[in-house]
């Protein structure tokens, strides 16, 4: 499948964004947790919105592959909480939910959003 010449140049830099988001939440997510101090924190909200943001570049610039792209965001996301428990955090069902659901929901907003078409010559 070719891209059109807009998403062509774009391409490059949804990888990028995503190798960066990756590597964010590696750290974010198997960095040694210290002790809970004060009110809960909204965890499977930050699983949400992380692992989305981490699903938009790619499925902007390949919206019609957008669910091979949520399935290998939830490949990573499970890949995260089998390491977890070896860096001192716990792995959780919820947490891996929260990053299908994100992915997911991102994945159907990046379809929904109008793209504009290369104009014929």
């Amino acid at each position: 499948m070719r891209l059109p010449s807009t998403l062509h140049r774009a391409a490059p830099w949804a990888w990028a964004a995503t190798v960066i988001l990756a590597a964010l939440l590696c750290v974010l997510t198997l960095s040694p947790q210290g002790p809970a101090v004060g009110p809960p924190r909204p965890d499977k909200l930050y699983h949400f919105i992380g692992f989305g943001l981490l699903a938009v570049p790619l499925c902007l610039v390949y919206p019609h592959r957008a669910w091979t792209v949520v399935v290998g965001v939830i490949a990573f996301g499970a890949a995260i909480e089998v390491i977890q428990p070896y860096v001192g955090r716990g792995a959780e069902w919820g947490d891996l939910l929260a990053d299908a659901l994100g992915a997911a929901g991102a994945a159907g907003l990046a379809r929904m959003l109008p793209r504009k078409r290369p104009r014929s010559v």
